[in-house]
């Protein structure tokens, strides 16, 4: 019996399903795979086709299993459309060799011409490396680049952090002019303000080529192409080498659940029809996206994409991915509008070749770099979406907690906080599968674009714009402070294995993202990141900033996320009062708007010290300073050990267990209060 149906005994009735999950990978690995070989032997797509120097000259090789003919045209031929044709090496191959290494140079721009259907027409080669969009002609082209020009590395030692702490960032709107931000305006200026906050993962979206800059990235149509939006591939991969000298992993937010549909920009009716890589009919068109869906069950798809995971781990240096649009990929529906239960993960919904594609990424990524890190954004709470392939599962290391976000949203946005129910909120931040592990958030990119709202402007409004002025108090922004502060230490103390931001929301940034387009006037002004009202020192958004940052260095520096959950120690909902334990740290909260407590007695696993390490109510972080640093004595009460806290209404405090004692100990405070310094 799989683990997966050990770990979930509920699914025993849909063990069969299971059983024929494994079978179709194993399956599909053996037709894809000789034996003796393995996935990283098959998945080189990108070492055989495309644009690749040689002794002599060059050879570009392409796939278009449909087409009748295929011709290149370019600078390096005045544009001619048949002067160069590719010869047809059969099985969906096409080859054309170059004379000399000056018949095609860095930055020649190029496209394929393809005739099919009885029609020609011209594309961006499909493993084309940059492509650019020309400024005249607002049209797009492929850029050769050279393929014998190697980047000097220098993060051959790089290891990351084993826990997890991610900063979500988009390059393009990380700067606070009004403008696309390049990755060196990224390395320069926003991967110290990520260091400097303690994260040490940072997860880049829109890095795929795409078309249309509003899609957040998210429409890819140049698979193998770094966004030229942000620069040139040399730019992104010392953007990179810079993050791995400071420590910090970088993680691709890679899109191989859909494709934007154009054909002229993009890898649609490349060869002359849409099954080339999609299916064909209704079925290849997302209802709700307007994209291509991906045919899963096709080899040569599997190639693409397979060699597509390779390439960005090799050519780039990522250290993993975190898979977009998970849901639609698993249901023929796509997860739209679907309540899920066990019956809606084993039903003919059930897309099981995009389940076996899933595996075999899995399976692969680790093969080309054993160390990387997967992460699955799933909706749906597919059963063993973050277990082993060998325990039946799909093999991703952590699932997205998007229930956090919405129950979060629900609460502000439903109910005063002072009729939350806090207990109810732990059980849904403990509401994640049995042995798969979760990255927990209050908030990613989703909620701070237009149309939506973040967190701090759902609790603060239009005071935003008013009263963040450190010399001005007000009872709306005062709320807004302390909720959110302790919103974010509830979520990342309790919510899962791994934590995860979204850039200028630790500081709780005050403006949506709204990208340029039409109806703004193709502005940038809320297209962008105001580092500076963290950094002024006279506004309160440095209070929020310096408060991630510290719960962030003690969650870290405790490690955390070694404990899998938080063990509910107290929980008096009437009062709107919880603690934890996790990992040698005791957190406490008290939700209250109006009462605080004196002697709340709170049950601890051992008979030790406890030292207050963090509190929510210190003045550096806009508090009230109510919370002294001193340390708890453990008091037995009938074999068992408790310590009393005082805990001021909308306040949360964090003890770090120190030294096990033998025998009775009593509460006795130390004299000294520490300093933010000291912390």
């Amino acid at each position: 019996m799989y683990r997966v149906l050990e770990l979930n005994p509920q699914l025993q009735p849909f063990a069969g399903d299971i059983d024929l999950r494994m079978a179709n990978y194993e399956r599909t690995k053996n037709r894809l795979v000789p034996e003796g070989k393995s996935l990283n032997d098959f998945a080189n797509a990108h070492h055989y086709y495309g644009f690749h120097r040689t002794e002599s000259g060059w050879v570009y090789r392409e796939w278009a299993p449909s087409a009748h003919q295929l011709y290149l045209t370019g600078e390096f031929n005045g544009w001619n459309l048949t002067s160069h044709p590719l010869n047809n090496l059969g099985n969906g191959s096409w080859e054309l060799y170059l004379e000399g290494h000056d018949a095609l140079w860095e930055g020649c721009k190029v496209k394929t011409v393809v005739d099919a259907n009885m029609t020609r027409t011209e594309h961006i080669p499909l493993f084309a490396r940059r492509v650019v969009q020309d400024k005249d002609t607002i049209t797009w082209c492929a850029e050769i680049v050279d393929t014998g020009k190697e980047f000097p590395w220098t993060d051959q030692d790089f290891k990351a952090d084993d826990s997890l702490y991610i900063y979500e960032a988009h390059v393009g709107m990380a700067q606070e002019e009004g403008k696309v931000g390049s990755y060196r305006d990224f390395a320069k200026y926003t991967l110290p303000h990520i260091k400097k906050a303690g994260y040490n993962t940072v997860q880049l979206m829109a890095i795929m080529e795409h078309p249309y800059y509003g899609s957040f990235g998210y429409q890819v149509s140049n698979f193998y192409a770094a966004s030229s939006w942000f620069g040139k591939p040399e730019d992104l991969k010392y953007m990179i080498n810079k993050a791995h000298s400071m420590g910090i992993r970088v993680l691709l937010d890679v899109v191989h659940s859909h494709a934007v549909k154009n054909t002229a920009e993009g890898i649609n009716m490349f060869d002359g029809t849409t099954w080339q890589f999609f299916h064909d009919g209704p079925k290849g068109d997302h209802p709700a996206w307007g994209t291509k869906c991906f045919d899963y069950g096709k080899d040569g798809v599997i190639h693409f994409l397979l060699s597509n995971l390779k390439f960005w781990l090799e050519e780039y240096h990522f250290d993993g991915f975190r898979f977009d649009g998970i849901t639609s990929m698993l249901y023929h529906d796509h997860g739209l509008g679907t309540s899920f239960d066990n019956s809606k993960y084993f039903s003919l919904n059930t897309h099981t070749e995009a389940v076996t594609y899933l595996q075999l990424a899995n399976e692969l990524i680790r093969q080309v770099k054993p160390d990387a890190i997967t992460i699955a954004e799933d909706m749906s709470g597919m059963p063993g979406m973050c277990l082993p392939i060998q325990d039946g599962g799909i093999g991703f290391d952590y699932r997205l907690a998007m229930g956090l976000p919405d129950m979060w949203v629900k609460a502000v946005k439903e109910k005063k906080d002072e009729h939350w129910h806090i207990g109810q909120m732990w059980g849904d931040m403990c509401l994640r599968r049995p042995g798969e592990d979760t990255v927990a958030y209050v908030e990613s990119h989703d909620q701070a674009l237009v149309g939506d709202q973040t967190m701090i402007f759902r609790l603060a409004g239009a005071n935003m714009y008013t009263d963040m002025d450190k010399a001005c108090h007000t009872p709306v922004i005062d709320r807004a402070i302390a909720l959110h502060k302790m919103i974010r230490l509830f979520t990342l103390a309790g919510g899962g294995e791994a934590y995860l931001n979204f850039m200028g929301n630790e500081f709780g940034h005050p403006e949506w993202i709204d990208f340029p387009r039409e109806g703004n006037g193709w502005s940038f002004h809320y297209c962008r990141r105001q580092w500076s009202l963290l950094e002024n020192g006279f506004l309160k958004y440095q209070w929020l900033g310096e408060f991630d940052r510290d719960m962030i260095r003690l969650t870290k520096r405790n490690h955390m996320f070694q404990q899998r959950m938080g063990d509910l120690r107290l929980c008096r909902d009437n009062d709107q009062v919880i603690a934890f334990y996790r990992k040698g740290l005791l957190f406490a909260f008290n939700f209250n708007a109006t009462q605080s407590f004196t002697g709340v007695r709170v049950p601890v696993p051992n008979n030790a010290d406890y030292e207050v390490r963090l509190s929510s109510d210190d003045a550096v972080y806009g508090g009230q300073d109510r919370i002294a640093h001193i340390e708890y004595k453990a008091i037995e009460v009938d074999g068992k050990y408790y310590v009393d806290l005082y805990l001021p209404a909308r306040t949360a405090v964090v003890l770090k267990e120190g030294r096990i004692r033998k025998g009775k100990v009593e509460k006795k405070p130390s004299a000294k209060k520490k300093t933010a310094e000291d912390k």
